[in-house]
């Protein structure tokens, strides 16, 4: 999850409040966000330089580094956690954001050409009005553009946002993708005039820039904006113009992100301008901006259109487990700057109309606003009760008494891995190649190549490991073995086993057919003659995994289900088994 760093003072004095670290970290928990450092910013400094700690009387500013969900964007800088804070803490009421009522005549205009669609297709753009910017308020506003590159930018592969000077450039823009050739200008931070081509080998060399030249580096048009003078604004993804660079005297900012994926773009878009709208002259406006395709069509950026969400006050109480009236949800709900209207359907049942903010992307679902009403109610405060049991499946049941019963005849149960070698569940057990296992693609270690199709590899290897343990070994391992079927739809089917193994001076397989009898006595099922399908019985096997003549197969109600016997010298050696062991594998699931 994403961490932001905020200054200790600044965040309180926008709290409108001071605490101490414990009470500040208790209201984050609240909220549901994490406090998960606190440091100095003289303190990450030496730590990446790799210098050693110092005293921490002259470190400065007390930085707190605050772990914030990944999908709450609007949590990415101070501006936005205060605001939540404040609101969560009742402080102040959710904002409005408008956008300027102006007719479309008199907008901003972005003009976008049709090459761009072979780049980079979509741009929203949006305008802050007399901004007022600090060096820390500054400060947050570039913060925030690049906590947003890495995290729902995906490194501005999805989207890449650009911030201008308003008031150094002139519209109506144009939006291109031109050959690298064509397009010259100087880049920020710099004074010389490169062109396209020879910017991306300049960037080569620089640490922060170099990791983005891959996204457009390669393409036969790079995408570009211009001024209605032809003054370059940014070369997305990667720089913007030297011209039109933001400083703190900067009171009007033209903001454009461009993308690959437009749902992206908006939610950029509105997270900045909803964040920094709180500095403008009319603080939570902003100007709107024209985007007009080379189709004709034209859109109005930023959308602030809300997005209403019915959720039923039945659906929110079952999923918290906690009966609320309909006042105490709406009250919760504002707190986590969801406005909630209460309606009644011709059924009776009481629902909320969930108004949901631009700032607020994360909630997609009626799931999303009930876990913001648990999170407003308070985990710590919600009752501890035993959930309502499920009726057991009747395989999970049926595997849990078998574990008892073979426990009380003195085997102790063992967990091996449900992945094995090929060879392991063929030549070292003096098998032909499995061909119904599942093989695992691109296996990374020999040790696990497919999906074991019995327990009897598991057993051996714990023995062979454990060959100078005290004797006799008795173990057992109720577990899942993978088939490959075609009927299913996955093509592979489970099948539950239970299987035991006795390892002593003598090969104790009086006690391995002892255990199947007692197994079976257990389910109920009577041993009877061969032929006979009311119950079970024995008959001879040719598993080669076996001594010949010292193994049999179990019959249930017409049905093999497994085999035991004495296990062949052969596998034992592959095993680097010393002793003598019997081996008894059933297929639980025929016992249903």
């Amino acid at each position: 999850m994403p961490t932001v760093s905020v200054g200790r003072d600044r965040l309180f004095e926008a709290l409108g409040s001071t605490y101490n670290d414990d009470e500040f970290d208790e209201l984050c928990f609240k909220f549901g966000i994490e406090l998960d450092d606190i440091t100095t910013e003289k303190a990450i400094q030496r730590k990446e330089k790799h210098l050693e700690e110092e005293g921490m009387e002259d470190d400065g500013e007390t930085i707190y580094k605050i772990e914030v969900p990944a999908n709450r964007y609007d949590l990415l800088c101070l501006e936005g956690l205060a605001r939540a804070l404040r609101i969560f803490s009742g402080l102040d009421p959710i904002p409005t954001y408008k956008v300027v009522n102006i007719g479309t005549d008199s907008m901003l205009e972005m003009r976008v050409r049709t090459e761009t669609s072979k780049i980079r297709p979509y741009i929203v753009c949006a305008v802050l009005r007399g901004v007022t910017f600090d060096e820390a308020k500054y400060n947050s506003f570039i913060d925030l553009q690049d906590r947003l590159h890495q995290n729902i930018c995906r490194r501005r592969t999805l989207v890449a946002i650009g911030t201008h000077d308003l008031d150094t450039i002139e519209g109506p823009f144009t939006y291109e993708a031109l050959p690298p050739a064509q397009i010259n200008f100087v880049p920020l931070k710099q004074t010389k005039n490169f062109r396209a081509d020879e910017l991306m080998e300049f960037y080569k060399s620089d640490l922060k820039l170099k990791k983005f030249l891959h996204i457009i580096e390669n393409s036969p048009v790079y995408p570009v904006i211009y001024d209605c003078k032809r003054t370059v604004l940014s070369l997305p993804p990667i720089i913007n113009g030297a011209h039109s660079a933001i400083s703190l005297k900067t009171k009007n900012v033209f903001i454009e992100c461009t993308a690959t994926d437009l749902t992206k773009a908006n939610i950029v878009l509105n997270t900045m301008v909803t964040m920094f709208s709180v500095y403008c002259e009319r603080k939570f406006e902003i100007e709107p901006v024209k985007v007009t395709y080379s189709d004709g069509k034209s859109f109005v950026y930023p959308d602030f259109s809300i997005y209403k969400m019915n959720v039923p006050l039945s659906y929110i109480t079952g999923i918290i487990g906690v009966q609320l009236p309909e006042d105490k949800v709406a009250s919760l709900l504002h707190k986590m700057q969801l406005r909630a209207e209460k309606s009644v359907s011709e059924d009776k049942e009481v629902k909320f109309v969930v108004s949901v903010p631009p700032t607020r992307s994360d909630v997609l679902h009626p799931c999303d606003v009930a876990e913001d009403v648990a999170i407003a109610y308070g985990y710590n405060d919600i009752p501890k009760r035993k959930p309502a049991s499920l009726k057991p499946l009747p395989l999970s049941q049926f595997s849990d008494l078998m574990r008892t019963e073979i426990a009380m005849a003195g085997f102790t149960e063992v967990l091996t891995w449900i992945l094995c070698s090929k060879k392991e569940i063929s030549s070292m057990l003096n098998r032909e190649e499995d061909n119904s296992a599942a093989i695992i693609a691109d296996s990374r270690t020999s040790e696990f190549e497919v999906v074991r199709t019995s327990l009897m590899p598991g057993l051996l290897r714990t023995v062979g490991h454990n060959k100078d343990h005290p004797k006799p070994i008795k173990i057992f391992e109720v577990g899942d073995v993978v088939l490959l079927d075609g009927t299913n739809d996955v093509g592979a089917v489970n099948r539950r086993h239970l299987a035991a193994l006795y390892c002593g001076a003598n090969s104790g397989f009086e006690l391995i057919h002892g255990l199947v009898d007692k197994i079976m006595e257990a389910t109920g099922t009577n041993f009877v003659s061969p032929g006979n399908s009311t119950g079970y019985y024995i008959e001879k096997s040719e598993e080669p995994a076996f001594l010949q003549g010292r193994q049999a197969s179990v019959i249930y109600r017409g049905n093999h289900i497994g085999t035991f016997g004495i296990v062949h010298p052969q596998v034992l050696k592959e095993f680097d088994i010393p002793d003598p062991c019997s081996f008894l594998e059933l297929d639980m699931q025929s016992l249903l």
